[in-house]
């Protein structure tokens, strides 16, 4: 016997509901659940799909993200092209290859868009619960905008979101922001940074010893317990910020403020690509163990620049789906059910023709309708019937067709008693069976 292959390791299979599976990984149901939920919520603030390709040129992300991030140093899949010897990269952002695009298009021509994908992202770091080495993101950019309105706009629709998918804000997730000001004022940090550093050597561990000359800001970021104490001290850089900077942070919270959204000013909170520049944002939980963030973006001015392009504001955030399906599991909140309206349940493989006509009618009229096939007995079928969390079965026995007629059996009130409809009114019962 061949020996079984098996999927990349941190790299997962989504399957159907129906197909049972030992770890707790959401189903595709789940999935199909959040994508319609997105399209729907970022479609009434005027946001449209782009679709970018995974593979991308290296250097788009060495330049986009920062020859010292960890993600650049130590977690991209690169390789070189047999064919032709470029230097290539699974995709391991979106924000990047969107900017590209917009770049590689002159998509700005036009003015200001607001756009959004989702997809496959890549990262060799250790798998862990929500964190994979292939994982999904959602990632929605407002690019050509400079004001601090659309900085608001784009956190308020993340909350519409989460009320739209049944999460609480303040309760379930929790909204940070930050400022990071523009480079003049980082650099005024940072200095400040390295000096206040430079004093507590002794303490900082191997990769922030690192980066205390190439990249100090990310030293704040540290999770190591033993730095933190130390960390918390250090200068921030609220207080380096100018006036123009501190206006437009407090214009973004004037906005959050009068649309009740509760959210902490976290002074450490930087993200984690050099891109960045005045409002970051993240939303966090605590039910997910150490991987406590579900959202995270802020603006990136200079991005376009310095990716080729003419200078154009922009701002925008990613959301790890996986994460956010492991919460909304872990929360065992209501999720729509994906399972069929209806159950056809046929005696006789000879019915097909006629049976099948009858459903492909209500179908077209918007009923789901799972047909059993294959044969089997009345008893296997209503047991696959029942399984399947159908609401109806349909029942296309010989005396039923001989009249003209389907029996209707409601599966989930068993004191309903079973009727029977008419083959020629299929249509009058898919009105009845979509508004039960």
């Amino acid at each position: 016997m061949a020996e079984i292959l098996r999927a990349v390791k941190g790299m997962n299979d989504i399957l159907p509901p129906s197909v049972p599976r030992t770890d707790k990984l959401p189903d595709s149901a789940l999935w199909q659940w959040f994508e319609t939920t997105v399209r729907s919520v970022l479609g009434r603030y005027g946001y449209q799909n782009l679709l970018t390709p995974i593979v991308e040129p290296t250097a788009l992300f060495v330049r986009g993200l920062g020859e010292v991030t960890d993600i650049v140093e130590k977690e991209m899949y690169s390789f070189v092209d047999s064919m032709n010897g470029d230097k290539l990269t699974l995709r391991p952002e979106a924000t990047a290859g969107i900017v590209r695009a917009m770049i590689e298009h002159n998509a700005l021509y036009n003015g200001p868009l607001r756009i959004w994908t989702m997809g496959p992202m890549f990262r060799h770091e250790k798998p862990q619960k929500g964190r994979y080495r292939q994982f999904n993101q959602l990632d929605v950019e407002a690019m050509g905008f400079a004001g601090p309105d659309v900085d608001a706009e784009m956190i308020l629709m993340v909350r519409t979101l989460w009320r739209e998918l049944g999460l609480v804000e303040g309760r379930h997730v929790r909204l940070e922001i930050n400022s990071l000001g523009q480079p003049l004022e980082r650099k005024a940090h940072r200095d400040a940074l390295v000096a206040y550093f430079e004093q507590h050597k002794g303490v900082l561990d191997v990769d922030s010893q690192r980066r205390l000359t190439s990249n100090p800001l990310r030293i704040l970021d540290t999770k190591n317990p033993v730095m933190q104490p130390m960390v918390e001290a250090a200068p921030k850089l609220i207080d380096f910020l100018g006036e123009a900077s501190l206006a437009h942070f407090n214009a973004v919270r004037a906005i959050l403020d009068a649309a009740g959204l509760e959210y902490r000013v976290n002074t450490r909170l930087v993200r984690g690509m050099d891109y960045y520049n005045l409002t970051v944002f993240e939303w966090v939980t605590d039910q997910l163990g150490s991987q406590g963030t579900v959202c995270g973006g802020g603006r990136y001015d200079g991005l376009i620049e310095q990716l080729g392009g003419k200078p154009a504001p922009a701002v925008g955030f990613g959301l790890g789906i996986e994460r956010l399906l492991l919460l909304i599991q872990e929360l065992a909140l209501t999720v729509p059910s994906s399972a069929p309206t209806a159950y056809a349940v046929v005696t006789s493989m000879d019915s097909a023709p006629q049976v099948m006509l009858v459903l492909e009618k209500l179908r077209a009229a918007g009923v789901s309708v799972l047909m059993h096939a294959g044969g089997g007995s009345m008893k296997s079928q209503f047991k696959r019937a029942d399984s399947s969390g159908a609401r109806y079965a349909l029942i296309f026995g010989g005396d039923e067709l001989s009249r003209g007629e389907a029996s209707l059996k409601d599966l989930r009130n068993p004191e309903t008693p079973q009727r029977s409809l008419p083959l020629a009114e299929a249509a009058n019962w898919a009105a009845e069976l979509l508004n039960a």
